[in-house]
């Protein structure tokens, strides 16, 4: 059964202790599952959200109710790390796909600000390693000759095409407000990043390449999409893969999960028109895009993480919300959603507009 997401929503991205400091993630997540509720004539049959640091228990299902969803409808939570948004979304288009549901809400929620987890989880036994993300970042760097210069310019390349889409409005019709708050905290800051990338110090390891500037913050958020095995104009799920990787270079996590996606599909980088992949830090983007050739113009065209923000739960999600206004903005047929995760999992999903 043909799946399609027909709408998509999301809260504006906070800072950790920013605009949304004393929000927890299922209040995060509930405005935006009511608001995809409220668009649709039928209640969903299934909500999921991907959640990291969150308290524990059944976000999704807390979520839902929070909105008032019929008690009816049931909800779980999944945890895949940076990909549990995406994940998530994988999930549900299976759900609908199988025909075990009609309808899903699926995306991700994530509040760093209220988080009660503010050691690092373990995501792979020591006797194969696991690093803290930075250093993981800084090896890989290294691994792969990309500079500190490299990853300064892709990160002004980032924050420059997020403020160009903040000027064109791009992204007014997706966000749902929370708590008085309609726009993207990192949108109401000035800051001159081409000046400030060159000085900013090392953040992980002494003369490393990987700074605050060039790798993504802490954040707060919530994104979800409505699919649905009723024809309607939006994007059409395609396929979708997941693979595992060496969970000491987890950034690199993105390639092989997109190089078994375009294997299953019969499709060539050349073919995908748009590449939405998770700015966690500049040097994913760089490797990924060496690695299979993907040109620089295709990838994140309305700027990233690393501007934008990386509320983990969330991220996965706002790739899929991105591909889903900016094909229909920019009449583009395929776009590709990925992601790389601690423990070395990438997960990928190819989308069609409709």
């Amino acid at each position: 059964m043909t799946v399609y997401i027909t709408n998509a929503k999301r809260t504006p991205v906070g800072v950790k202790d920013g605009i949304f400091s004393t929000i927890e993630a299922a209040h995060l997540a509930a405005p935006v599952i009511k608001t995809l509720a409220d668009c649709s004539a039928v209640p969903p049959d299934e909500v999921i959200l991907g959640n990291v640091t969150g308290p524990g228990g059944n976000i999704a299902r807390l979520s839902a109710l929070l909105a008032g969803l019929p008690q009816s409808v049931p909800g779980f939570t999944v945890d895949r790390q940076c990909s549990s948004g995406l994940e998530a979304i994988r999930l549900g288009a299976a759900l609908v796909a199988s025909g075990e549901a009609q309808h899903v809400i699926a995306g991700g929620c994530e509040s760093s600000s209220t988080s009660l987890r503010p050691e690092k989880a373990v995501f792979s036994p020591q006797s194969i390693g696991d690093p803290e993300m930075g250093i993981a970042a800084e090896w890989l760097a290294e691994r792969e000759e990309i500079s500190r210069k490299d990853q300064d310019d892709y990160a002004v390349l980032s924050y420059r095409r997020f403020a160009e889409s903040i000027a064109a409005a791009r992204f007014t019709h997706e966000i749902v407000p929370v708590g008085g708050c309609s726009v993207d905290e990192a949108a109401l800051k000035k800051r001159p990043i081409e000046r400030m990338a060159p000085r900013a110090k090392s953040a992980f390891q002494p003369g490393g390449t990987v700074t605050a500037l060039n790798a993504s913050a802490f954040n707060d958020a919530a994104c979800a999409v409505f699919m649905t095995s009723v024809e309607a104009p939006g994007m059409k799920v395609i396929a979708s893969a997941a693979s595992g990787a060496d969970p000491n270079f987890p950034a690199a996590s993105p390639v092989p999960a997109i190089e078994k996606l375009l294997m299953k599909t019969g499709l060539s980088v050349s073919d995908i028109d748009v590449w939405e992949i998770n700015e966690a830090f500049a040097v994913k983007i760089i490797y990924t895009a060496r690695k299979l050739g993907i040109p620089f113009e295709k990838i994140n065209p309305d700027g990233g993480g690393l501007a934008l923000g990386h509320p983990y739960g969330a991220s996965g999600a706002m790739l899929v919300l991105r591909l889903f206004y900016g094909m229909q903005q920019r009449n583009e047929r395929f776009g590709i959603a990925a992601v790389g995760s601690a423990g070395g999992i990438g997960v990928a999903m190819l989308f069609e507009r409709v």
